[in-house]
């Protein structure tokens, strides 16, 4: 009885693999973004800009700051009024606003260019090996760009014995008391919970969402602790296939996320998305604190009265987010690895 009742487990998962691999594969329009995003260990995102975005930023730069910061030109000397600059502040990237030095790091060198002994985080910078103009020397990039800032040079005053000597063109000065754009902000990071149908989907479609950080599928809302897939896939445990989505909300709000995943499921099928039928693959917002599940249940009500749904039964719920068990790893980045996308 034992081998039989474990063959039919392992028969189930395997059709619902199969179910879910199909019923994911359907087209659903979006920007595209990152799968993983880099976040340094002071909390800014530090995700390389596509060339893409790095064009666009550069159309907004004088044709001195795109000769220094994309083609890696130098300017001359005591010409930046960065140089005698004395106020307290940040220095950030002029490509794409990230924070690089704090005024309180910066000292008078005598070389002619803003000069400071350390970066606001490691992080924040690439150095590499430049052996341009015949010299043999460490070149600084902005991480988040790649545009070209400086050199650095083992000449500076302590703590760090370092002398980073950077174009005064390549960054921007914002002053303490000054509000910081939103790019020069360290990430807001939260995170939301939702379950509609095979994870995989929802996983692949949060991913690559702007301002999505990390999405991650497990399961949540069942009884029993640190679930298998083969236990939930029978229906017996009580848990929802669900993703765990850590967003930055400077860049993309809860109510986004709401709206990407209601253009993805069916809020009217209950216990099934396409072809995945079962509990486990109920439609559920599990909301992490109660302005979201206010903002959620606010946004169903809408829903139910649009002319997409209207007459029809919300078979969607609203829960208090329990713990989330993350599934294993094979579930993990499913699209990224086979190649596939929800998207494409």
């Amino acid at each position: 009885m034992k081998l039989l009742l474990t063959s039919l487990t392992t028969l189930l998962c395997t059709l619902a693999l199969a179910a879910c691999t199909y019923a994911q594969s359907a087209p659903t329009p979006a920007t595209r973004s990152p799968v993983h995003r880099l976040i340094s260990a002071s909390g800014y995102d530090i995700t390389p800009l596509s060339k893409a975005e790095v064009h666009a930023l550069a159309q907004k730069l004088t044709p001195q700051q795109r000769a220094i910061l994309l083609h890696a030109d130098t300017e001359a000397p005591y010409c930046s009024g960065l140089v005698e600059n004395h106020k307290s502040g940040i220095f950030v990237s002029a490509l794409g606003g990230l924070p690089l030095f704090r005024s309180s790091a910066k000292f008078e060198s005598g070389s002619g260019w803003p000069s400071f002994f350390a970066p606001i985080d490691p992080e924040h910078v690439i150095e590499r090996r430049d052996t341009s103009a015949g010299m043999d020397r460490v070149e600084i990039l902005d991480a988040r760009s790649g545009g070209h800032l400086g050199h650095v040079f083992d000449d500076g005053p302590a703590p760090t014995g370092k002398r980073s000597c950077l174009n005064g063109e390549a960054l921007v000065f914002i002053p303490d008391g000054v509000p910081i754009p939103l790019q020069s902000q360290p990430i807001k990071r939260e995170v939301a919970y939702f379950a509609g149908g095979c994870f995989w989907g929802i996983e692949d479609l949060m991913q690559r969402t702007p301002g999505v950080i990390e999405a991650t599928s497990g399961f949540m809302g069942g009884s029993r602790k640190q679930p298998s897939y083969e236990e939930v896939c029978t229906g017996e445990t009580g848990h929802a296939e669900t993703v765990e989505v850590t967003y930055d909300a400077n860049q993309v709000s809860y109510r986004d996320l709401l709206d990407r995943l209601f253009q993805y499921i069916d809020p009217t099928t209950l216990n099934r998305q396409g072809p995945d039928a079962g509990t486990q693959y109920r439609s559920v917002v599990f909301a992490a604190n109660a302005a979201q599940k206010r903002e959620a249940e606010a946004y169903l009500r809408t829903l139910a009265q649009s002319e997409r749904l209207r007459g029809l039964p919300i078979a969607t719920t609203v829960e208090r987010a329990q713990t989330f068990w993350p599934a294993e790893a094979y579930h993990q980045d499913w699209h990224e690895k086979h190649g596939g996308s929800c998207e494409n």
